[in-house]
């Protein structure tokens, strides 16, 4: 399983928006990320001084969204409806998009619920439970769809 340090995804978005922005060939998780990226130019300073990237820290204390991880849920996402898992999330994302007018708004919806699940998941003291936990994501999805 892949799982990259904080150092690693920091350096593989900036990497991918210097290389964009230099106009270089970008693999296709890249494109993917640039793709989000560009949807958000609140990050692009940061993104462009990869040194303050990596000495950046996203406290809760200080009340900023760390864009590391806001990006990396777009890419969860993203992986997530390409390979509709867990099952139905694709159709559950294509009527949040419908219902909100907006992708990119869908997708944030769709992070509080991504975020919700798995901070119980962390709360809880028993092993987890994949069946349950995806239930409850599409369940809190199909919530959005019908509000």
């Amino acid at each position: 399983m892949f799982n990259p340090s904080r150092d690693e995804v920091r350096r593989f978005f900036c990497a991918a928006w210097a290389k964009q922005r230099a106009g270089q060939v970008l693999i296709p998780i890249e494109a993917i990320a640039v793709r989000w990226i560009e949807l958000h130019p609140e990050y692009h300073a940061l993104l462009e001084d990869t040194e303050r990237a990596l000495a950046e820290e996203f406290t809760v204390e200080r009340g900023v969204t760390n864009p590391f991880l806001h990006l990396s849920m777009h890419l969860a996402l993203a992986e997530q409806v390409s390979i509709d898992q867990p099952p139905g999330v694709r159709n559950a994302l294509a009527q949040l998009a419908a219902r909100t007018g907006d992708e990119h708004a869908a997708a944030h919806e769709a992070m509080e619920c991504l975020g919700e699940v798995v901070w119980r998941a962390q709360q809880s003291s028993l092993p987890a439970d994949p069946a349950a936990i995806n239930a409850a994501y599409l369940e809190c999805l199909a919530r959005r769809v019908s509000s």
